[in-house]
């Protein structure tokens, strides 16, 4: 597996994208979900991991943004044929050491209580969970985590 740094705006990685939004939307009404489009993910202040098998297909994704106060992680899947190998982990810790380099001290997060799997990646990745932030607001179906990186 290879987990690299690369744009969004390629078909492969449209159609891992496309198959989150359709996941999310059987768990979630649109009101409760906040996803970037590929407009927004193509911006400098987002970064963009993508992680590879052995034959070089993508099999998942992750974004941070990096806003002057914290990092946002955005967009995190792995394709399920894919899951179980490692590769979220690592795709979250690219991000982390990436967003950390550009002098970011704090991830934050947003995600939903029906995914148990990213709840569970991202307590075990040291994520607590917090209160709303920026322009959330409290909803039953929004888990929001953080965790510090610096030092």
């Amino acid at each position: 597996m290879h987990i690299a740094l690369e744009s969004p705006d390629q078909p492969e990685i449209i159609r891992l994208i496309a198959e989150l939004d359709a996941y999310q939307d059987t768990l979630y009404p649109p009101e409760s979900r906040h996803s970037l489009d590929l407009a927004s993910l193509k911006q400098p202040h987002v970064v963009f991991a993508v992680a590879r098998n052995a034959e070089g297909q993508a099999i998942g994704c992750g974004a941070i943004v990096i806003y002057p106060a914290y990092g946002e992680l955005k967009r995190m899947y792995v394709d399920p044929r894919s899951r179980g190998a490692g590769a979220a982990r690592k795709i979250l810790a690219l991000l982390e050491s990436t967003a950390k380099s550009r002098g970011c001290e704090l991830v934050k997060l947003e995600t939903g209580p029906s995914q148990p799997e990213a709840l569970r990646l991202y307590a075990s990745c040291g994520y607590e969970r917090r209160g709303p932030f920026g322009d959330y607001t409290d909803d039953p179906l929004s888990v929001f985590m953080q965790k510090s990186i610096e030092g």
